[in-house]
């Protein structure tokens, strides 16, 4: 197994049609121990018992300090260590950019971005006492192609923001064998997606996207995984693009 004796933390993984559920259940079935943190609403809790009952749920907010703090504590009093963290969690929101309110703002970019920095905050200390760690950061497509697909202007600046974090943080701990990297999905068919796109517009993004369909969690769940493990023991600082060739040029 690719994850035997490994602890994961993923962040925003409840949702159970989502990129952070289907990579908790595809890691666990490559042996690591899941801690799935999200909202209480999202009932984090069930989604971990869902996987086996020797994984852990907690109910942690990302944009809050110190519950990524103690979230991070819980997850090391169980298990000992944390090797890998996902920073999954996130929001969109389809808004032009004159429409954006400072609301509006501070919402996307506090979930992607600061919650990204806070829970890497959180788990280095005990990924540097250990040598060893993977952080893995989801940003998105739209950061590289300037958004016009689902999210506002905002989100491709959370999702900028988070290649620019993981990309500093991978140059500053590398030499503590922390590798930090980040997965850019494109289209994938998850719950937050439904209803959004009509489909004569869905048609015309197709056709756009070589290989023709949109993705599914688990096609960004292998990803995960592989950044994960020992089989990506020399990558660090990398974008790893899934959007089935979108970005082609």
């Amino acid at each position: 197994m690719l994850l035997k004796d490994k602890v994961v933390i993923i962040t925003g993984g409840a949702g159970l049609n989502g990129l952070g559920f289907a990579s908790a259940r595809m890691m666990a079935e490559q042996g690591a121990s899941i801690v799935i943190l999200d909202l209480a609403r999202a009932h984090p809790e069930d989604a971990a018992a869902r996987i086996g009952a020797q994984h852990l749920g907690i109910v942690a907010d990302v944009t809050d300090k110190s519950a990524c703090e103690r979230a991070v504590q819980t997850a090391l009093a169980k298990f000992g260590r944390v090797d890998v963290l996902v920073n999954n969690a996130g929001i969109t929101q389809p808004r032009k950019t004159v429409d954006i309110s400072i609301a509006d703002y501070e919402a996307v970019l506090d979930v992607s971005l600061r919650g990204s920095l806070y829970m890497s905050q959180a788990v280095l200390p005990a990924m540097q006492a250990a040598k060893s760690g993977s952080i893995i950061c989801i940003s998105s497509v739209s950061a590289q192609r300037g958004g016009g697909i689902v999210g506002g202007p905002h989100y491709s600046a959370a999702k900028g923001g988070v290649l620019g974090l993981a990309r500093a943080m991978a140059r500053e701990f590398g030499i503590d064998g922390i590798r930090v990297n980040c997965v850019t999905p494109g289209l994938i068919e998850t719950d937050i997606m439904k209803g959004l796109i009509p489909d004569d517009k869905m048609r015309h993004i197709l056709d756009q996207i070589p290989m023709n369909r949109l993705g599914e969690p688990s096609d960004i769940a292998g990803c995960v995984t592989f950044l994960a493990s020992s089989l990506s023991k020399y990558c660090t600082g990398m974008t790893l693009d899934v959007n089935g060739g979108m970005l082609i040029h």
